[in-house]
């Protein structure tokens, strides 16, 4: 028998994760005034792989939610929206570069390795500034995100959190990682 490279769900897990979207968007609806379940809902099932990649998202606690619909490219644009990093991406450092400059007391895995596994992307700063706007997030964690090259070719990476009701950017080595550090995701649909 062999595997399948294709990431799909089978029917039943589809199911469970598309009512767990469902409920949230529906108790959520602050985030995403403009948006109807139903066609957020016939896009989702119509993209088998993206869902893969929602369930990912939800798996490692990301609680992910519908924020956005992008005229332009008629996608619908999920974040993660759990109240703090998602448990499961904490205590990454930020690349591969970085998880393999370190001698010593390696994380797991890198938080732009794990995105990639996932098939989302790392929130830009002004994506997390965006989600802010919405409900206050990481305010006992912080979470990487995508950091420009000139930060990255010197060594560092940069995280924002939100801490005296104010979203504040940071830096750090891209090699560091801490148990209140993870990352949030993005994925079109």
């Amino acid at each position: 028998m062999t595997k399948s490279n294709k990431r799909e769900l089978p029917l039943d897990e589809r199911e469970a994760l598309l009512q767990t979207l469902k409920a949230r968007f529906e108790k959520n609806m602050h985030r995403h005034e403009d948006l109807e379940w139903a066609k957020v809902q016939a896009k989702l099932e119509a993209n088998t792989e993206k869902l893969w990649s929602l369930n990912e998202m939800e798996r490692t606690g990301g609680e992910p939610d519908a924020v956005g619909f992008d005229n332009e490219t008629g996608e619908y644009i999920f974040y993660d929206c759990s109240a703090e990093s998602p448990k499961g991406r904490r205590s990454v450092c930020f690349d591969r570069e970085a998880l393999e400059s370190r001698k010593k007391h390696k994380p797991e895995n890198s938080a732009i390795d794990m995105a990639a596994d996932m098939g989302i992307e790392l929130l830009t700063e002004e994506q997390y500034r965006a989600l802010q706007e919405l409900d206050p997030f990481d305010m006992k964690t912080s979470s990487w995100v995508q950091t420009p090259a000139n930060i990255r070719k010197l060594g560092g990476a940069i995280f924002c959190d939100r801490r005296y009701d104010t979203v504040f950017m940071y830096h750090n080595g891209a090699d560091s990682y801490y148990g209140a550090r993870g990352f949030r995701g993005s994925l079109r649909v």
